[in-house]
This record gives C-alpha cells, sequence and structure tokens, in this order.
C-alpha cells in the first residue's frame, strides 16, 4: 500500500512539474515577444491616402524700405510711419492684430567703391559708407478671402512697397489629416488580408503603425517680391484660394501566425 502512494506521489509530482515548466515557457515566450516583437516572423504593409480641403487663410510678406543719407534716426522714423501707416489700413480692413507679425527689421550701410588703375602708385580707397537702408517686413494673414485682392494691392498705396509670397493655407489641419489616417489604415488592413490570404497564412497581432507624414502641398499665388509700387494703382486682382490634398502615408506591422 505505502508503496502505491509512493508512486501515485512520485506521479503527481512529475505533473506538476511538467505542468509548471509548461507555464514557465509560456510566460517566458510570450515575454520575450511582448519585449522583442521582432523576435518572430512578422510583415509590412504600407498604404497612403489623401483628402482635398479648401485652404481658409491667405497669408502674405509686405516690406517698407526706405534709403537715405547718414541720417540714421530719420530714416528710422521715416519707415516706422509708413509701416504704421500700412498696419492701419491692414486693421481697417478687419485684419486681428494677432494676424499681423513683424518679421524682420534691418539697418544696412550702403557702400560708395572706387575702381583703382592697377598701374596707379597711389593706393586705392576703401569702400565709404554714403549711406543707410531700413526694410522692416511684416506678415499678414488674411481670413475674409472677400477682402485678399484688395489688401494685397492697396498696401502699396499704403505705406508699403514691396510685396511677395502670397499663398493659402489651413490655419488648423489636424481634422483633415485625421481623416486621411482613417482612410490610409484602412486601405493598409485590407493589403494586408490580400496578402495573408494570397501567402496562405492568418493575421496575427498589429504590432506597430508607423507614420511617415503628413504631407501638405501649398498652393502659391505672388509676384515674386516685385515693387508694385512701381505698377501704379492698378486694379485689385481676383485670387482664387484652389485646394489642396492633404494626404498621409502609413506602415503597420503584423505578426504572422
Amino acid at each position: 500500500m505505502d508503496e502505491k502512494i509512493k508512486n501515485y506521489l512520485g506521479l503527481a509530482i512529475i505533473i506538476v512539474l511538467f505542468i509548471f515548466s509548461f507555464i514557465a515557457w509560456k510566460y517566458v515566450d510570450f515575454y520575450s515577444k511582448s519585449i522583442q516583437p521582432s523576435s518572430f516572423r512578422s510583415f509590412s504593409v504600407t498604404a497612403d491616402d489623401k483628402v482635398v480641403a479648401i485652404p481658409d487663410v491667405a497669408q502674405f510678406n509686405f516690406s517698407v524700405i526706405v534709403q537715405g543719407g547718414k541720417d540714421i534716426a530719420s530714416l528710422q522714423k521715416e519707415n516706422t510711419e509708413k509701416t504704421n501707416k500700412a498696419i492701419g489700413f491692414l486693421k481697417s480692413q478687419g485684419i486681428n492684430e494677432k494676424d499681423i507679425k513683424t518679421l524682420a527689421y534691418n539697418l544696412e550701410p550702403r557702400y560708395q567703391y572706387y575702381s583703382c588703375l592697377s598701374q596707379t602708385a597711389a593706393p586705392c580707397p576703401p569702400p565709404e559708407i554714403v549711406g543707410y537702408t531700413v526694410t522692416q517686413t511684416i506678415q499678414v494673414k488674411v481670413r475674409d478671402f472677400s477682402k485678399i485682392g484688395e489688401v494685397f494691392s492697396s498696401v502699396i498705396q499704403n505705406g508699403a512697397n514691396s510685396t511677395s509670397q502670397l499663398s493659402f493655407t489651413i490655419d488648423d489641419p489636424t481634422q483633415f489629416q485625421n481623416q486621411a489616417r482613417v482612410k490610409a489604415i484602412k486601405k493598409a488592413q485590407e493589403k494586408a488580408e490580400v496578402i495573408a490570404q494570397a501567402g496562405g497564412f492568418r493575421l496575427g497581432r498589429l504590432l506597430s503603425i508607423e507614420e511617415s507624414g503628413p504631407l501638405q502641398p501649398v498652393y502659391r499665388y505672388g509676384l515674386g517680391g516685385a515693387e508694385l509700387s512701381k505698377l501704379g494703382a492698378a486694379p485689385a486682382p481676383t485670387i482664387e484660394p484652389g485646394s489642396q490634398e492633404i494626404s498621409v502615408s502609413l506602415s503597420l506591422k503584423y505578426e504572422i501566425e
């Protein structure tokens, strides 16, 4: 009787050890996969998609350029007065202060250079400062598209002497980016299912999602920095914002079962 008990007890111990070993092996296997997903078979699929959105903000730069002699204070005063006049005009058109931003303020010397013949014995005089140029550049955002043409052209008659880099953009593209993400993920999932079916395997866990982008091309319209004051009081141009494509590219990595 005692011998039978010993045999049963030994068998029970063996079974318990086997179960314990199996559980330990599964735990180690699961843990290793969780911290090193690349240690087992996997594959990746990529997909991209896009949404078309209408820009809601027009943006351009204008500059006030004043050249003169060596009286820097008077040049700065003239530049400030012209810039303030241009900004005042913008505000009168309903443009908010937060949409008017100073990008640069530069004070640069202007030189007189001398052409000296190499045969002369006398040394060539160095370049001489004959005056200064003060330039102030302002960035403007226009949210009322019915005023874009008038504001863009009329700011020249109100103190500015150069406008450039008119572009259209979307103030908050987040909602459109999210729409493109949803479409891209759905397309990638469908692509992964087709590959799995053709390859004769089953999709396992989704291991990772990586995004490159989003890319947001900007439709631009402008005169390349030309001094519009030379064009005179021309009629306001008709400017259309068009549309933009906001695209997202995603890569999904799956476990192979």
